[in-house]
């Protein structure tokens, strides 16, 4: 099987790489090599993201959202009760240097929240407000408070049955629960789930997590600087990620702890200058969001079509239960798994539930959502598909108009943002890729550099081609690895409820105590 999957993986990696490089010859074998792609992956994309049937709603979200509130019933709102002891942990008040890993608390945190905040924090809003309107804002506030619990039992386990090596350096996340916990409850299939988890990871990481990242960066760059070749922006991302990601997971921690800080302050600050200048529309904009949830103001699909845009958006967001930020936190230097779990319930409401909101507080106050002013309802475009904008806008457009309508230079600021946004993005997924990787091909420095070439390749492709299928294939891949991943962690939830029963009880008695760092 291992040798099978082997073939298989290297063999899907080679086509990728060989097509998108022809595909820059002219532009009938690129639109070939679309069509060819679009047909062999087209019935694994359509499944991933099928609707229930009579409705628009991918079940892949309502696959997320179930399990959200499942853990977080089960965990008896986990992310409630334990949510001022998440900041300690994040301070550092409890964390002991001598424990095993490789990074902070803080730095765990924020490697895996630069693989989430991403251009859907920016382009992903702004479409899900442009159709669910601002209801969506209230699903979408009320998916990622969810998906706190999700975060939070996945990254538990990742710490609980990582891999520690004599050379400090470890390995962690589902591909490594799964087998072992699996194994521990004397359950059957283990190997094979995390193998196919690692495989979609791979794939995930070298499409969503870094060709579409380096191709919309490109795009927004190039909207403001004028025209250019894709190409010089690929190989200035790749030099740039290769040098960073080519130093581990310490080299990748200490730039994000750098980097995820400045670009939410950037990124929030100036939605919080627009919010300003527009003091007076705050409780108006606040009024549309919740009236918007439940009566659906007149926008495409009503209620329900806001309920659907705001769990999608969140489900897309936060990526809370595809499995992927369990990677990052399994570095952690610390003896207790159940504390990167605490700390990691913090991603979905940084990214989610204040960073996404801010953007569609931005949208809704801004007014670039037409209202008819007879009815108070927004006004649907010629389709019927979506809310009529001002000068027809939509994703990243619409939120740079949007910033833009207050202080004419806030584009600029907003390119900036995207940059930063699909770097931090990218060095993430490298990670993620990259334990996949060496998962199935086993660890060693070779191994590893031979994965970091690819990545830092497809970026330079993603940035130069335009690929659609590839894409869509990977995002599919993406949250096939929240399929795998959700499954096996209903088996292994009893095993953090216990961790986190010790944990709590010796909390309370005084075991546990602060360090002075």
């Amino acid at each position: 099987m291992k040798n099978t999957t082997k073939f298989w993986l290297t063999s899907t990696l080679a086509t990728l790489c060989a097509s998108p490089l022809a595909a820059q010859e002219t532009m009938g074998i690129d639109e070939k090599v679309n069509q060819v792609f679009s047909y062999l992956t087209g019935p694994f994309v359509g499944l991933i993201f099928a609707p229930f049937p009579g409705t628009s709603f991918p079940w892949i979200v309502m696959w997320l959202v179930i399990a959200a509130t499942i853990f977080t019933l089960y965990f008896g709102f986990v992310q409630i009760r334990f949510f001022r002891h998440s900041i300690q942990l994040v301070k550092g008040d409890y964390s002991d240097p001598n424990d095993a890993g490789e990074v902070s608390h803080f730095q765990a945190l924020a490697t895996a929240l630069s693989g989430t905040v991403g251009l859907g924090n920016i382009a992903g809003v702004a479409v899900a407000v442009g159709i669910g309107g601002p209801g969506a804002t209230f699903w979408m506030i009320l998916a990622g408070l969810l998906g706190m619990a999700s975060k939070f039992t996945e990254c538990t386990l990742g710490v609980k049955y990582r891999n520690e090596y004599e050379d400090g350096t470890v390995s962690g996340g589902p591909m490594y629960y799964i087998s072992k916990g699996f194994k521990e409850l004397g359950l059957p299939g283990g190997k094979f789930l995390a193998i196919l988890f690692s495989v979609f990871c791979i794939l995930g990481a070298l499409g969503g997590g870094n060709m579409f990242q380096a191709n919309q960066a490109h795009a927004q760059i190039s909207g403001i600087v004028g025209d250019y070749p894709g190409w010089i922006t690929g190989i200035i991302f790749a030099g740039v990620v290769f040098a960073v990601i080519v130093g581990g997971i310490k080299s990748i921690a200490n730039v994000t702890e750098k980097v995820v800080p400045f670009m939410g302050i950037l990124y929030v600050g100036a939605a919080l200058i627009i919010l300003l200048v527009n003091y007076d529309k705050i409780g108006w904009a606040f009024s549309q969001i919740f009236s918007g949830a439940f009566t659906g103001l007149g926008v495409a699909g009503g209620f329900v079509g806001a309920l659907i845009q705001g769990f999608k958006r969140a489900a897309f967001s936060n990526e809370a239960g595809v499995g992927s930020a369990a990677i990052a936190h399994s570095a952690v230097r610390t003896k207790e798994p159940i504390t990167e779990g605490f700390v990691s319930l913090l991603e979905p409401l940084i990214d989610t539930v204040v960073i996404c909101t801010m953007t569609a507080l931005v949208i809704v106050i801004s007014q670039q959502l037409i209202v008819d002013p007879v009815t108070g309802n927004y006004t649907l475009n010629e389709a019927g598909s979506a809310i009529a904008t001002v000068n027809g806008n939509s994703g990243v457009a619409l939120t740079s108009a949007a910033f833009g309508s207050s202080i004419s230079w806030f584009p600029y600021v907003l390119a900036i943002a995207v940059v930063l946004f699909a770097f931090s993005t990218m060095i993430s997924w490298s990670y993620y890729g990259l334990k996949s990787w060496t998962y199935i091909f086993g660890e060693g420095k070779t191994s590893e550099l031979v994965f970091k070439v690819i990545f830092c390749i497809f970026i330079v492709i993603g940035a130069a081609a335009s690929l659609g299928p590839v894409i869509d294939f990977s995002d599919a891949a993406i949250f096939a690895m929240a399929v795998v991943n959700i499954f096996c962690l209903y088996f292994l939830m009893k095993l953090v409820k216990k961790e986190l029963n010790s944990y709590a009880s010796r909390l309370e008695s005084g075991e546990i105590r602060k360090f002075k760092n």
